[in-house]
């Protein structure tokens, strides 16, 4: 029997990840064995301060691609919206699982929906892309840092420590934890990121067998859809201190691509939405993001960078 090893991060989400596709291999090939290959990755570890300020969600992905390109793992599982646009050399991501609903989800144990947030609520969420549309739409709220698992999120919540927080509803929808909240809202205005609700499949580029498994559970619509937004990513250059949203999808017989980046804080913010001919996606991505350069893309991800946790960054002596 043939042995397929998984590399994985230990947390409950990424290990529902890893065994959703350890099921999948085994029941198409009842000749291969997955094993998982777990590990505690830097991200995981540092739950003290914004990922932005310890290198962004690369250190989500380094230690799973260490252990492949080490040969301890043959494939790697990632919440695609993780992935860094830069692969390292030996590895490629060769699949794009289907994508699931990649809503942004209101919780709150007070209020019941957004709209009901009274002035001045604390709200808390890590990611600078939901602060800014937060803020762009509220900015009376007082939008708070949030670290940690999930279930350490919901606890915080529960405690009083915020009046709401803001967590993609894949991953609580996964792991059945939305019950357990009184009060839950899709916030469908909200831009999604790259990859949001699409599992990434990266494998040893030469490694036969981990290339045929992976390419077997790729959705092309998914992969194309996420093409065109890490493209974007790519040529825009944010990475995690620069908040932006980017999301193609598929209506109908076009691609419906919106895209949003400014200030975290809201006050200055530069949107963008393109109707694109699903027969002719080519370089999509790519033409918008040039098209929001030459309208000041740059200087604006630069200024916000520049204001990305101020307040959280050690002063200069």
């Amino acid at each position: 029997m043939k042995t397929i090893t998984i590399a994985t991060r230990a947390s409950k989400l990424a290990l529902w990840q890893a065994y959703h596709i350890k099921e999948k291999i085994e029941t198409t090939h009842s000749d291969i064995r997955v094993e998982l290959n777990e590990i505690t990755s830097r991200g995981d570890k540092i739950l003290d301060r914004p990922l932005a300020l310890i290198g962004g969600k690369g250190h989500f992905t380094k230690e799973l691609e260490d252990e492949m390109l080490l040969g301890n793992a043959d494939l790697a599982v990632h919440s695609l919206k993780d992935v860094p646009t830069f692969i390292p050399d030996g590895l490629e991501l060769v699949a794009i699982t289907k994508r699931q609903d990649q809503s942004d989800l209101f919780l709150s144990h007070k209020y019941s929906s957004f709209e009901e947030l009274p002035k001045g609520a604390i709200v808390g969420t890590t990611s600078l892309r939901r602060r800014m549309q937060l803020l762009r739409r509220r900015p009376d709220l007082k939008v708070k840092d949030l670290r940690g698992n999930v279930n350490t999120r919901l606890r915080k919540l529960s405690e009083g420590q915020y009046d709401a927080i803001i967590l993609a509803y894949i991953g609580l929808a996964r792991l059945d934890l939305i019950k357990d909240v009184p009060y839950t809202q899709k916030l469908e205005w909200m831009i999604p990121p790259m990859g949001q609700a699409s599992l990434g499949i990266e494998i040893v580029r030469e490694n036969k067998l981990a290339r045929e498994i992976s390419m077997e559970l790729d959705d092309a619509n998914t992969h194309l859809c996420t093409d065109i937004e890490r493209d974007f990513i790519s040529v825009i250059g944010a990475g995690c201190s620069a908040p932006v949203a980017i999301n193609a999808r598929i209506i109908d017989d076009n691609i419906n691509l919106r895209a949003m980046l400014g200030y975290s804080d809201g006050s200055k913010i530069l949107y963008e939405e393109q109707t694109i001919d699903l027969n002719d996606p080519k370089d999509a991505g790519k033409h918008l993001a040039n098209k929001m350069i030459k309208d000041g893309a740059l200087e604006l991800l630069k200024g916000a960078e520049d204001r990305a946790f101020k307040d959280e960054r050690p002063e200069r002596i």
